[in-house]
């Protein structure tokens, strides 16, 4: 058996080695061709915000006044989970010091970035201690929330909402 040595082995393997030299180096290169570039998308709504400029109806976000009426309006509640871009405030269960037989939560949706009424929406759930229930168990039973008392958050949501609009400007 012939073994070839190392000049051998390259010259007769020369044409090989340039071509993988070749790809390799070429890999290398890089275009600048403008409409190759990808624009950065917006993760909410599939657009670039910043770079088309001009159509405000495509930005995401709510209405940062009324968020952050809302968290003030309920901070005396413990909060559960709080989204500022998707506007969603939801509250834990609650038990008034007075009552402790009955407990709320709350669930606050910014709906619009404008500063109206119709960008926000005010759910108050309501549950009652019941001492022994049908299974001879303690728990907690649904009962409805009072009618005015939603109203009476979103008003209070809203004034807060204006207040800081007003110390804003």
């Amino acid at each position: 058996m012939k073994t070839m040595t190392l000049p051998k082995c390259i010259k007769k393997h020369a044409f090989a080695i340039s071509l993988v030299a070749f790809m390799a180096l070429a890999g290398c290169a890089e275009t600048r061709n403008p409409e190759m570039l990808v624009k950065p998308k917006n993760h909410l709504v599939g657009v670039d915000r910043g770079a088309e400029g001009g159509n405000d109806s495509l930005r995401g976000g709510v209405n940062a006044f009324i968020w952050r009426g809302a968290l003030d309006t309920l901070s005396f509640m413990p909060l559960a989970s709080a989204d500022a871009v998707g506007g969603v405030l939801l509250t834990d269960w609650y038990v008034p010091p007075t009552t402790k037989e009955e407990r709320f939560k709350i669930a606050v949706y910014v709906l619009d970035r404008r500063l109206r009424s119709d960008a926000l929406r005010v759910s108050i759930f309501r549950q009652v201690h019941l001492s022994r229930n049908s299974c001879g168990e303690d728990g907690w039973e649904d009962t409805p929330v009072a009618g005015e008392t939603v109203s009476d958050i979103t008003a209070r949501i809203l004034e807060r909402a204006r207040q800081l609009r007003a110390h804003n400007l």
